[in-house]
């Protein structure tokens, strides 16, 4: 039987977490706050929960090198510091690739 661990947000961090997990044939359970995954990287026009999150024009200031999951490299043709909305889909493409 699988032990059973918390992760709590399913920000950058609870991701990895959660991936790590299952990699280790441990049962995590997952508590976001809000209804998607992204933690402070999902943008939304108006915070509804009081949250600070990226704003529309930002742009990363730490190359895709750095700042990718070691098992998830971006895509080549990914700019080396990009959009919010191009990390946001990074996150979607590791969330779909590992399930």
């Amino acid at each position: 039987m699988a032990k059973k661990v918390a992760v709590i947000g399913a920000g950058v961090s609870g991701l990895s977490s959660i991936k790590c997990c299952l990699d280790e044939d441990l049962e995590p359970t997952c508590f976001e706050r809000s209804n998607d995954f992204g933690g402070l990287w999902k943008f939304n026009e108006a915070s509804t929960d009081g949250m600070t999150r990226v704003y529309k024009s930002l742009v990363t200031n730490v190359c895709k090198e750095m700042s990718c999951y070691s098992n998830f490299p971006y895509p080549e043709e990914y700019p080396n510091f990009m959009s919010h909305e191009k990390f946001w889909n990074y996150l979607q493409e590791f969330v779909e690739h590992f399930d």
